[in-house]
């Protein structure tokens, strides 16, 4: 197997992991709204493990292949390059936001927890399905050059 359909299948798993992590986050979300604490707990650690895993497997991805240029123009690169740029943003600043949501949590300090993550919970989600979005841009409906 070579280094391109690693990288390629490495995107595909990242896609993935993104998606599951959305998914989970909703689904979290159902579970607090009705106070199903302990199904809330499970989701949102699916959702940390995913989110995780992801991490792990891009940098692996970003070591064997580099980044790649988006093979769109004029308006679909705009687009893209500002899904991208978004999505980039907000998943370096989510970091720290949910390192603390989780040291909230294990302190048992939820009302704390439950504020920061009003904030937190949309961008977790946003960042996301934008990286689910990046992939279907870059490597299904565009591809790359």
């Amino acid at each position: 197997m070579d280094r391109a359909l690693i990288g390629d299948s490495l995107a595909l798993v990242n896609a993935s992991l993104n998606a599951v992590s959305a998914v989970a986050l909703l689904t979290g979300y159902f579970f607090i709204r009705r106070r199903r604490v302990s199904a809330h707990r499970r989701s949102m650690l699916t959702a940390l493990s995913a989110s995780g895993a992801f991490l792990v497997f891009y940098l692996t991805r970003v070591a064997f292949t580099g980044t790649h240029t988006f093979a769109g123009t004029g308006v679909a690169k705009t687009v893209y390059l500002a899904i991208l740029f978004s999505h980039m943003v907000l998943a370096v600043a989510l970091v720290p936001l949910v390192l603390r949501l989780l040291h909230l949590a294990n302190g048992k300090r939820f009302h704390a927890h439950a504020r920061l993550a009003r904030w937190t919970f949309p961008v977790w989600v946003y960042v996301s399905v934008t990286g689910l979005v990046v992939y279907l841009l870059l490597y299904q409906i565009f591809g790359y050059a």
